[in-house]
């Protein structure tokens, strides 16, 4: 078994995508907690310790990028408690609209690309023990033909964590990985496209962000290596099922 030994408040975590929407929530709260954090993004957010700003045009540049910085930086001196890919974003379309190849495009950049990222960076950064999350999705587990270039950056994710997760996957010793499969965010971009739902069934950011916090604290407290987390949210009550 492993287990955090240092004091909870010297935390040491990362955030990809730290300065969207969940990612924001995430660098804010981890701060109230006095945990150190990194965020790697786009662009800069200011609330985190420090920032890797994501340069390059394909996924071996920004992946150069990204673990360049870590090392000239300094920042992977110390190894990493807890790495969070929470990036990603949405885009819709069957194989017969005129975007389906862009947003396909995207989708592989927004989704596949920052986790692979995420992965290679907690493969020589994160501490034995310590704990990767990715973001999958919950009805990627399943066709969707309104959004395929979404579904399948997703789907890859769902791989890349059962592949993570198995004997000789690259991660420390003893490290986890889990891949949260929410349904919809309670985000407020989701709010303003989609005023009319039934925000009930939506899951709040500060139940993800406590979730979070619980795994980088408490390793007993995980899925089995390899989860693929369901979050569901019904008349506001959140459930979390591994699937």
């Amino acid at each position: 078994h492993y287990y955090i030994t240092n004091n909870l408040s010297n935390m040491r975590v990362v955030v990809y995508g730290g300065k969207g929407a969940l990612g924001s929530t995430l660098v804010n709260h981890f701060k109230t907690k006095s945990w150190w954090v990194c965020s790697i993004d786009l662009s800069e957010n200011p609330e985190a310790d420090v920032n890797v700003v994501v340069k390059g045009a394909n996924l071996q540049e920004q992946a150069a990028n990204v673990n360049s910085e870590i090392e000239k930086s300094g920042i992977g001196a110390e190894k990493f408690d807890a790495i969070f890919c929470v990036a990603g974003g949405w885009a819709g379309g069957d194989a017969a609209n005129k975007d389906f190849v862009k947003n396909t495009d995207l989708m592989m950049k927004q989704s596949i690309w920052t986790s692979v990222i995420s992965a290679n960076v907690a493969a020589h950064h994160l501490k034995e023990g310590g704990v990767l999350t990715l973001a999958g999705a919950e009805p990627c587990l399943e066709g969707t033909s309104f959004m395929i270039g979404y579904g399948l950056s997703k789907a890859a994710v769902h791989q890349l964590t059962a592949s993570l997760a198995q004997s000789g996957g690259g991660l420390p010793t003893g490290a986890v990985v889990q891949c949260i499969l929410p349904k919809t965010l309670d985000t407020p971009m989701n709010r303003k496209f989609m005023a009319n739902a039934d925000f009930t069934t939506w899951t709040p950011m500060s139940y993800i962000t406590e979730m979070f916090t619980k795994w980088a604290e408490d390793p007993s407290s995980r899925h089995p290596n390899g989860a693929l987390v369901k979050i569901l949210t019904i008349d506001s009550i959140t459930t979390e099922t591994v699937v």
